[in-house]
């Protein structure tokens, strides 16, 4: 029933996106030449609609096989909003590129460029809200128990045990786990999973047409097993994943290489390493940070006067912090404590720090103490996203006591971040603070840099750590 209900859904999605291609060009030729030629003069229809729909007529297939490229017919239940919206927008990258192509070896001079992009910018928007849309509705079904896929634990171990936890708190992946199968009984725990007998089982257990999936989760010493499993799976015609114990030595999206033929996990991808990513997180921070210091320079100017004129001192605040590849860089902050007993490199500061002037704690709290790092993005010692950058002594201290700790220095740290905004910051748990951050360095995509900010600006700016 899944299935059919897959096949159906996904003919419902071409099909509505060829018909949002069509509503895009048309919205597009009269954006083009009846808003835009009207608000500036521009009037002149040179080409009638039916050659922008006759032009769509060789777009719409080549969009369709973009979309199958960009896995954008793939199930839903594991994707995230960013990522599906990141492919709608590269696949209307390459198709209006195609488009522009198109029309140039057309050889039609009157074909207008500004229409093309209208019809690009529509179609993203459009094909976006109505996958939003159906997420939505999906979910709302899945609530409901309807439209869930059923799935059954071969094996009982840790890694079961946390995959169990995690789809049964959310049930929006429409997942429903019916039991496990194991030659040992696991400890469940509070867990209301049930146990379903040996794995000898197994092929009743396919065969009785309650099993979409299996999960298969074996122990080290029940590896021997795994082809047995899997060729029962196939022959039963039932998509089977694995599991493996070792799962916590993954990353969430393991990278796999490939050695003559031979798959090669590679334990810590990172995708700023890609020198196409790393240019365009670079080029965003070098325009954002600089067109962000020139809008805030009046508050740059009287945040300083207001600091050199409630207390003693110099105006910016000059500290050692450890970067990318654990170098050692300047970082500037507005200063927010008095001169007298400010270098102390070894104490963590708190909400109930005396350090602190009365001007600072309010800077502190509206986090305007941390504009002058612009500078720091400038210079390319930070960047507007990324962790936290931190002392040396406390990197020394936490690289001992925190797993993974030091894999935030991969990349270049950041203004703000996703532990930041998921309210890890100030006197906060590192441990979960280091969580965000490598889930941050593993998932990274510029549309999740843009969320990230947009987040800050809505709930990241007034600092909750920080006392009055």
């Amino acid at each position: 029933m899944i299935k059919e209900n897959q096949k159906l859904l996904n003919l419902l999605l071409k099909l509505g996106d060829l018909a949002l291609c069509a509503l895009s060009m048309v919205l597009a030729y009269y954006a083009r030449f009846a808003v835009f030629g009207w608000l500036f003069g521009s009037s002149a229809w040179k080409l009638e609609l039916d050659y922008y729909l006759r032009l769509l007529l060789v777009l719409a297939p080549v969009y369709l096989l973009l979309y199958h490229q960009f896995n954008l017919y793939d199930t839903f239940r594991f994707k995230s909003l960013i990522s599906e919206t990141e492919k709608v927008i590269g696949a209307n990258f390459i198709g209006l590129s195609f488009a522009f192509l198109l029309s140039f070896f057309l050889r039609e001079v009157n074909a207008s460029r500004l229409a093309l992009g209208f019809f690009g910018i529509f179609n993203i928007l459009f094909t976006s809200s109505m996958r939003i849309c159906i997420r939505l509705l999906l979910r709302a079904l899945r609530r409901r128990g309807r439209n869930l896929k059923y799935l059954l634990l071969v094996g009982w171990n840790e890694a079961s045990g946390e995959f169990y936890d995690k789809i049964s708190a959310n049930r929006n992946f429409g997942y429903h786990i019916i039991g496990y199968l194991s030659d040992k009984v696991g400890k469940v725990g509070e867990r209301k999973i049930k146990y379903h007998g040996t794995l000898s089982r197994l092929e009743h257990w396919l065969e009785s047409g309650r099993v979409d999936e299996v999960v298969i989760s074996l122990d080290y010493d029940e590896f021997p097993l795994l082809g047995e499993i899997i060729e029962a799976c196939e022959k039963a015609g039932i998509k089977s994943s694995l599991l493996p114990f070792y799962t916590k030595y993954l990353p969430a999206r393991p990278y796999i290489d490939e050695v003559e033929g031979i798959p090669l996990i590679n334990i810590r991808h990172v995708p700023l390493d890609n020198f196409l990513n790393s240019f365009l997180k670079r080029g965003f921070d070098i325009v954002a940070s600089a067109l962000g210091l020139l809008a805030i320079s009046p508050l740059l100017g009287i945040t300083a006067l207001c600091i050199k004129l409630s207390s003693p001192g110099p105006v910016i605040y000059k500290q050692q912090r450890i970067g990318r590849n654990k170098k050692e860089f300047t970082m500037y902050k507005f200063r927010s404590m008095r001169t007298e007993d400010n270098n102390d490199m070894t104490t963590w500061g708190n909400r109930k720090d005396d350090r602190r002037t009365r001007f600072g704690a309010l800077i502190r709290k509206l986090s305007i103490d941390e504009l002058p790092q612009l500078f720091n993005v400038l210079k390319g010692d930070m960047s507007l996203v990324g962790p936290r950058p931190e002392r040396p002594f406390f990197v020394e201290k936490f690289r001992e006591e925190v797993p993974l700790y030091m894999l935030k220095h991969l990349v270049r740290p950041g203004i703000t971040g996703w532990a930041q905004v998921n309210g890890w910051r100030g006197d906060t748990s590192i441990v979960e603070r280091i969580k965000c951050d490598i889930f941050y360095i593993e998932n990274w995509s510029f549309l999740f840099d843009v969320k990230i900010l947009l987040m800050t600006l809505v709930t990241g700016i007034y600092n909750s750590s920080e006392d009055l």
